[in-house]
């Protein structure tokens, strides 16, 4: 039997008893989605409606379908635990349930991927975990997200796609909600269809979905599906299939009136009529005399059972029921209760649970419980758990403790909830968890004994998960509050009264510092790493980890702050200090600091990486050996040593897919400069398709890079896609300057030259803001913009336009890019092969901008892009040929439009290509492959019109110089646009004077 099957006939115990009707629209909708995973499609369905008007049989009735055509079909579940949460619980459920029915695939990529097992029942197993540091955990949460990903990939194939169905979203706790949004960001060719129902009457407006709905129905891949209340029509046709017949019309008005449509209530209005009784005026009325019929015992089981929420373990509902006592009467009377709920359509079976018909009867039935003997019963459930802990997870005995106030139970059940959630990398879970501890120490004496750890401990740990989670000013908070807990007022620094002990003083703030760091609070870092010291400076000499730290971390605070002195003396002491203590993740931490600030020698600067990366990995610390390694590439690439930046890349990005990090930062980081090595050594091919985009942000990043060569090849869309990611949904400042940057340059190959000039200057403007003034990136956005200025010049010179405005602006572009050399070098050393070659591009740009031939300016250029930026390299080998036949030197001039075209050609630069041809044909070069002179494009009497247009003349004085009309003229230069694709005849001159035209 099919997973879908399974889980099919177990739901429709729930719904089975009321006729499917009407719905068509939807039941279409979610069948073609479901046909379109089949064909490469993948999907989100997001279903939202008011309680009790349907989603739940509606996808039941088209999860039936579904799997009749092939499909496989999986329907999991959040539940409403109020703020503990479940981490991961509908999606740990789904595959579960792929596991026990033996889908194929699905074991070998659980086997292939140990973080998935977290999510299994035998995950729980085994010894503790070991410590992981903030970055290995994001790491380890990134290998958990891929792992679920690749499991439920394997679960589809064209033939059966897989349909996960994930009902009540409103109840999704946060770990949940970012692995869906995850997944949906994965999406590409997978045979997937995801499906999320949510109450859209529960969605208030801070309810932590609404966000998510939003950022998810942008989408493509995303179809929203608002499901309304029956019709008049749609009531007449539901109440007849639960009827067997009509209703007379009065009743149905008056089911109509009461239910507005609602399916839920409709039926439970039939039932109440059915009965014989008056029609209740609510719904909790009615579901209140349903509940009254039962049998006193029935009404036992169906109370408890309403204190675990809609659905709860039937060993647990039994272990409340029945209390301690093996009695087999009790047993037996607790069976019969259940199946006469069962038969009364209270309660239905779900897999491993027991659950309520609907949502709506569990809370109708919890509240009308007296607050009595709601906290009797949530005891009730606490003390069976505790009695038997395989009976409820931690979070679940720590729901019930609060809900029974017993705030000593409570504290231990949540502590234990936090160390689940931090099993299965559920931060933001366990941050939740470790600050209900912390809020209930205080009214807890023992609870320092009872947890066999101290507050601070907890603090640390609350802290240290906020960091993964994200939540920096949070983490700093707790943080702070740990180092407060452990020195007194007033002796910061120095002082250690009260028998504080200075290691331990000196250790938490060393962690407050690096929290501080992750928020990007620079000052107050170095601040805490100074006091730090402060804290450890009369000890003995005894080599410590924790001056090792503070040490390194101070280093990295001076270097965030500008402060290099202090940076390298306080790296130096750490790495000596880490290698004495024996701490080599302190040690390769410093030494990363070590090597960034060696400015004047990358080799050097690279061995000191590559210790760094040899301490990281003996240390068995992956995540720092892919930032080391990281560092190395981008070492080599600014050092102008491509080949060995790519290779170097090559290495980490087999890394981090090897260890599941293809998506961390370092792996993306990795990545990008993969993207611009392969430009920058002239392989301009489009990137191969791939399933794997990554997340939103870091598929910007990628998009971004990958502009260089879509812009070299001379894309259709390079303009829109470049404008598109520099206003997109980011707030990433290096996606605004390569994405504009780029979008310049399309600009200004499309002609569209005012635009390019505009952007060029709002680049730097906004970047300065944020960045500094004197941003590296400043010299090319300002080459780049003063090349669009040339051309606009040059137009200019050929309508017999004065060019003075656009001459001041590039002089205004040339000295900030003299300046930026000039103050901008990387931390005081010396600029590196890329910044020089622009910079000496800015200055031939300029040149040209004047009007004058400057071949020595261009040659300058050629020279300092011939470290292997082939890219740039030809097409500044262009100009430079430009520059050669302005100057008279034609044999030179053929010689470097030769060598460019044949480049261009090579690399498939499309743009470069025409652009040296209509050089050669221009200047009669002779050049491989180019034939000089004329052209077939124009005709001999439109060539004569846009020559004389040239000159200044208008239609009637062209007329008159041809013997032709002036209405001729007007359609003879309309059809020189059309073959230009000029928006005017400055624009036409301009092109046919570049394409050769028109002549030297």
């Amino acid at each position: 039997m099919s997973v879908g099957t399974a889980t099919i006939d177990l739901m429709s115990r729930s719904v089975g008893r009321a006729p499917f009707v009407a719905r068509d629209e939807e039941v279409a909708a979610l069948l073609a989605a479901v046909e379109r995973a089949g064909a490469g499609e993948p999907g989100l369905v997001l279903l939202g409606a008011d309680a009790g008007v349907g989603k739940t049989r509606l996808l039941t009735h088209t999860a039936r379908l579904a799997t009749a055509r092939g499909a496989t079909v999986v329907i999991s579940h959040c539940i409403d635990l109020g703020e503990i949460g479940l981490p991961y619980l509908p999606f740990a459920d789904a595959l579960h349930q792929l596991v026990d029915a033996d889908c194929p695939g699905v074991a070998e990529v659980v086997a292939a991927r140990p973080a998935l097992r977290r999510l299994l029942p035998s995950g729980a197993a085994g010894s503790a975990d070991p410590v992981r540091t903030g970055a290995d955990e994001q790491a380890e949460r990134l290998q958990l997200f891929d792992g679920v990903a690749a499991a439920l990939a394997a679960a589809g194939t064209p033939e059966r796609p897989l349909v996960l169905v994930l009902e009540d979203l409103h109840w999704a706790d946060s770990s949940s909600r970012d692995l869906l949004r995850f997944l949906v960001a994965r999406l590409r060719a997978e045979p997937v269809l995801l499906v999320g129902s949510y109450r859209a009457d529960d969605l208030h407006r801070r309810h932590p979905l609404r966000p998510v709905l939003a950022e998810l129905g942008r989408h493509p891949r995303v179809e929203r599906i608002d499901l309304p209340p029956f019709t008049g029509e749609e009531l007449r046709a539901f109440t007849t299939g639960l009827a067997g017949q009509p209703l007379p019309e009065a009743a149905l008005r008056r089911i109509q009136r009461r239910s507005e449509g609602n399916a839920y209530f409709a039926e439970e209005l039939m039932e109440a009529r059915g009965a014989g009784a008056d029609l209740p005026g609510t719904l909790a009325d009615v579901l209140r005399a349903r509940l009254e019929a039962l049998d006193p015992e029935v009404q036992r089981l169906v109370r408890a059972a309403s204190a675990a929420g809609r659905r709860v373990a039937e060993p647990l509902l039994r272990a409340v029921v029945v209390g301690p006592a093996d009695d087999p009467d009790r047993h037996g009377a607790f069976d019969a209760a259940l199946r006469d709920a069962v038969a009364h359509h209270v309660l239905v079976g779900e897999g491993r649970r027991i659950a309520f018909r609907h949502a709506l009867l569990a809370e109708a039935v919890y509240a009308d419980l007296l607050p009595g003997e709601q906290v009797a019963l949530h005891r009730d459930y606490l003390l069976a758990s505790a009695a038997d802990p395989a009976l409820a997870t931690p979070a679940e005995r720590a729901h019930h403790a609060l809900l029974s106030h017993d705030n000593r139970l409570a504290l231990l059940a949540s502590r234990d909830a936090a160390r689940e959630a931090g099993r299965v990398l559920a931060p933001a879970e366990e941050l939740r968890h470790l600050e209900t501890v912390l809020r209930l120490w205080p009214g807890v004496p023992t609870a320092a004994e009872d947890l066999g750890e101290e507050r601070v401990d907890v603090l640390l740990a609350a802290a240290a998960a906020g960091g993964r989670a994200g939540l920096g000013d949070r983490a700093v908070a707790m943080a702070r509050e740990a180092v407060a807990a452990v020195e007194p007022p007033g002796a910061a620094g120095a002082a250690r009264g009260d028998g504080a002990e200075p290691r331990r003083v000196a250790a938490l703030r060393t962690t407050l510092a690096r929290h501080l760091l992750g928020a990007e609070r620079v000052d107050e870092a170095l601040r805490e790493t100074d006091r730090a010291l402060e804290a450890l400076a009369d000890l003995d000499g005894t080599p410590d980890a924790a001056r090792a730290w503070a040490l390194a971390t101070h280093a990295r605070a001076a270097l965030n702050s500008d402060l290099d002195d202090q940076a390298e003396v306080s790296a130096a002491a750490a790495v000596d200090e880490a290698r004495a203590a024996g701490a080599a993740d302190a040690e390769a931490d410093a030494l990363i600091s070590l090597a960034v600030l060696v400015v004047d020698d990358r080799d050097r600067a690279a061995d000191l990486l590559t210790v760094a990366l040899h301490r990281a990995r003996d240390a068995g610390d992956t995540t720092t050996e892919l930032r080391c390694t990281y560092n190395l590439a981008a070492n080599r690439y600014y050092s102008g040593r491509l080949d060995e930046a790519a290779a170097t890349t090559g290495v980490g990005l087999e890394l981090a897919a090897r260890s599941g990090l293809t998506w961390s930062a370092y792996g993306v980081e990795l990545r990008l400069f993969a993207e611009i090595v392969r430009y920058a050594r002239g392989d301009l091919t489009p990137p191969a398709p791939t399933a794997d985009p990554g997340p939103p942000r870091a598929a910007s990043a990628v998009d971004g890079v990958q502009m260089y060569a879509a812009v070299a090849r001379g894309d259709a869309d390079a303009v829109e896609r470049g404008l598109s990611l520099l206003h997109g949904q980011h707030d990433d400042t290096m996606i605004t300057l390569i994405a504009g940057g780029c979008a310049v340059d399309a600009l200004t190959g499309a002609g569209r030259l005012d635009e390019a000039v505009a952007l060029a200057h709002e680049l730097i403007d906004e970047i300065s803001r944020v960045w500094s003034d004197y941003f590296l990136g400043g010299i090319w956005l300002s080459a780049l913009g003063i090349a669009a200025l040339a051309d606009q010049a040059a137009a200019d010179r050929l309508a017999g336009r004065d060019p003075a405005p656009r001459l001041d602006l590039g002089a205004r572009l040339l000295n900030r890019a003299v300046v930026t050399a000039d103050r901008g070098r990387p931390r005081g050393g010396q600029l590196g092969p890329e910044g020089r070659a622009w910079l000496a591009r800015a200055h031939a740009e300029h040149a040209r901008l004047l009007g004058v031939a400057d071949p020595g300016a261009w040659a300058a250029a050629v020279t300092e892009f011939d470290y292997g930026y082939r890219y740039e390299l030809a097409r500044t080998r262009w100009r430079h040929a430009e520059a050669l036949l302005g100057a008279g030197d034609r044999a030179a001039a053929g010689e470097a439009a030769a060598a460019a075209l044949a480049e261009a050609r090579a690399m498939g630069a499309a743009p470069l290509v025409t652009a040296v041809t209509d050089l050669a044909r221009r200047g009669r070069l002779d050049v491989p492959g180019v034939v000089a002179g004329g052209s077939a494009v124009l005709t001999g009497r439109e060539a004569e019109v846009l020559a004389l247009a040239a000159e200044g003349l208008s239609n009637r004085q062209i007329g008159e110089r041809l013997y032709i009309s002036g209405k001729t003229v007007s359609v003879h230069m309309s059809r020189v646009l059309d073959k230009l694709g000029a928006g005017g005849r400055a624009e036409a001159v301009a092109i046919a004077h570049r394409r050769g035209l028109l002549g030297v």
